[in-house]
C-alpha cells in the first residue's frame, strides 16, 4: 500500500470528473483506485431503470469484526449551473481555496476521509464508506439500494458518519443529528378554457387556485420543539395550461415543499393539504412525493466521539443541530445511530463553488480522530 495522500489532490481528481445527478463511471474509478489501494475491499453495481435510474453504487470496507464505523457521502453533484469565472469541472487553487463543482458537496468531504483512513492503517474493528451516486437527484435508486444490498449480505454498521458540508461560520461548529422531512405537492385545479372576451363561456381556474393558496398560506404547522424548528410550507411554482394573452387557460397548478420536523409526518401533511386544497376548489387534485420522514438520533456514543474529535482539533465544542436540508440520513437512521458533519457549506449548490484547503486538511485531521475513538468503542450491535 501507498503512504499519505493528499486530501485536496484527491479532491482535484474528483472534481475533475463531471458527475453531474446521476453519478457514475470516471469518478467512481478514481475513488476505487484510491481505496484499493490503501486496503479495501470494493464493490460497485449498477441499479433501477428510468425515469429515476440507473444509479451507480460503492460500498467499501476494510478490516473485520467489532465497531463497524461507516462513512457515508454521495459522488454526484448539482447541476454547474452559467456564469462560473472558470470550468467548474477544471479544479482551480485560487490562493487558500479549491475551485470547482463539488468541492464543498461533497467530494472534499470524502477525500477528507479517505486520506484520513490512509492516515489510520492500523485499527481493530471495521471501516466501511457507503458511497452513491444520487443523493442529489430522487435517491430511489441510491442509498436506498446500497441498504438493501447490504442487508442480503448481513452487514450493519454500529454507527454512520455523514460527511455533508454541515458547518457554517467555521468549520466544526456544526454538527447534524438529525433532519427534517421533506415532502413535494403538486396541485392541479380544473377549469374550463375559453376567450377572454366570452368569460361566461369559460371557468377560470387561477381565482381557484389563488385561494387555495391562501388556504395554505394560513394554515399553522407546528411551534417546533426543543430539537426542530418549526415546520413550513413553501410555494415553489405556479403555472397554468396557456400562456396567451387571450386565453382563459383549462387549468392553473402551483407546486410546494413543506419541510418537517418530527411532531409531522409526511401523509398527513399530504392529506392536509388535500383538505385544504378540496375546500377552498372542489374538484382540485393533489400529488405528492415524500422525500423522506424528519429523524432525531437519541443522544449515544457518536454524538460524543464526534463531539470530542472536533473540539481536540478546533478547540471549540460544537452545536447540535437540526436546521437545514435533509440528507441520506433519512434512509440510514434505520440502520444505526447517524450524525453529518462536514465542510463549511456557504458555496454548496452555488456558482464558484470553493473550500477552504485548510479546512479539507483539517476535516482530514478531525475524521482521523473519529475513526481512531469510534474503533475503539465496544460495538453497540454486534457489527456484521
Amino acid at each position: 500500500m501507498s503512504g499519505a495522500i493528499d486530501p485536496v489532490a484527491l479532491a482535484e481528481r474528483l472534481i475533475a470528473c463531471p458527475s453531474i445527478t446521476p453519478a457514475s463511471g470516471a469518478v467512481f474509478d478514481v475513488l476505487e483506485e484510491v481505496l484499493k489501494d490503501i486496503g479495501f475491499s470494493v464493490n460497485r453495481f449498477v441499479a433501477g431503470a428510468p425515469p429515476d435510474g440507473p444509479v451507480e453504487n460503492l460500498f467499501a470496507t476494510r478490516g473485520k469484526g467489532g465497531t463497524h464505523f461507516g462513512f457515508a457521502g454521495h459522488l454526484d453533484v448539482v447541476p454547474p449551473g452559467e456564469g462560473w469565472a472558470s470550468d467548474p469541472f477544471a479544479p482551480e487553487r485560487i490562493g487558500d481555496l479549491l475551485h470547482g463543482r463539488g468541492a464543498v458537496d461533497m467530494k472534499g468531504g470524502i477525500a477528507a476521509f479517505v486520506a484520513a483512513c490512509a492516515d489510520v492503517r492500523e485499527h481493530d474493528g471495521t471501516i466501511s464508506l457507503i458511497i452513491t451516486g444520487d443523493e442529489e437527484g430522487p435517491a430511489t435508486f441510491g442509498t436506498p439500494k446500497l441498504m438493501e444490498w447490504m442487508a442480503e449480505r448481513g452487514i450493519a454498521p454500529d454507527m454512520v458518519l455523514i460527511g455533508e458540508p454541515t458547518s457554517e461560520a467555521r468549520l466544526g461548529d456544526i454538527v447534524k443529528i438529525g433532519r427534517r422531512g421533506s415532502v413535494n405537492m403538486w396541485i392541479e385545479v380544473p377549469g374550463t378554457q375559453g376567450h377572454v372576451a366570452y368569460p361566461h363561456r369559460a371557468d377560470n381556474p387561477v381565482p381557484k387556485l389563488a385561494r387555495v393558496i391562501d388556504a395554505l398560506e394560513a394554515l399553522h404547522l407546528d411551534d417546533g420543539n426543543e430539537t426542530f424548528q418549526p415546520s413550513n410550507l413553501e410555494i415553489t411554482a405556479v403555472e397554468t395550461s396557456s400562456k396567451a394573452t387571450n386565453v382563459i387557460p383549462g387549468t392553473a397548478r402551483a407546486q410546494l415543499n413543506i419541510r418537517f420536523n418530527n411532531l409531522q409526518r409526511g401523509a398527513d401533511l399530504v392529506a392536509l393539504v388535500r383538505r385544504t386544497a378540496e375546500k377552498a376548489a372542489p374538484g382540485s387534485t393533489v400529488e405528492a412525493k415524500i422525500s423522506g420522514e424528519a429523524f432525531l438520533t437519541p443522544p449515544g456514543p457518536i454524538y460524543d466521539i464526534v463531539s470530542a474529535a472536533i473540539e481536540a482539533e478546533t478547540g471549540e465544542k460544537p452545536r447540535l443541530s437540526t436546521h437545514g436540508g435533509t440528507s441520506d440520513g433519512r434512509f440510514l437512521i434505520a440502520l444505526c445511530p447517524v450524525v453529518d458533519f462536514g465542510l463549511p457549506n456557504a458555496t454548496m449548490h452555488k456558482l464558484d463553488e470553493a473550500a477552504a484547503m485548510t479546512d479539507i486538511r483539517a476535516l482530514q485531521r478531525i475524521y482521523a480522530r473519529v475513526i481512531r475513538s469510534a474503533l475503539s468503542s465496544p460495538p453497540s450491535q454486534g457489527g456484521d
